[in-house]
């Protein structure tokens, strides 16, 4: 089986946000899987995916942190800066954490580890909505 869709993310404020339900909530054949793989893919430069801790904001508050201290916004160096001072900032934030995951699926979940979320990683000020490409293949469950 494979299914493919866009999810249109509404726009977030610069920062390391969860959004591992409305990746799932996308794809409700995930349910129907018994084994297989969702890939997310997103559709832009300046903003990217990760999955790490899911439970205390202060791991994406940190990650935001060590972005900003790592890759300042307006760096003189920087030659790209039509677009503002955060926007050559947010594609090479963009490039280390990268565009896409591919997640494991097992009996209609993502199989993700206690403590795993999907993060979209906002590295603009006023980034807009995002869109991800969900790709979903497997084999679904047998009915006996």
């Amino acid at each position: 089986m494979w299914h493919s869709t866009d999810l249109t993310l509404r726009p977030h404020p610069r920062g390391f946000h969860l959004i591992t339900h409305e990746v799932q909530a996308a794809v409700p054949q995930l349910r129907t899987l018994r084994v297989g793989l969702l890939h997310v893919f997103i559709r832009h430069t300046s903003a990217s995916l990760t999955l790490s801790e899911n439970a205390s904001p202060d791991v994406r508050r940190d990650f935001e942190t060590y972005f900003n201290h790592a890759v300042p916004d307006g760096w003189p160096p920087f030659e790209h800066t039509l677009e503002g001072d955060d926007d050559m900032a947010a594609h090479i934030k963009a490039a280390l954490l990268g565009p896409a995951l591919t997640l494991p699926v097992r009996d209609g979940r993502l199989h993700l580890g206690t403590w795993q979320g999907v993060y979209l990683c906002e590295h603009r000020d006023r980034g807009g909505p995002r869109t991800l490409t969900l790709t979903l293949t497997g084999e679904t469950a047998r009915n006996d």
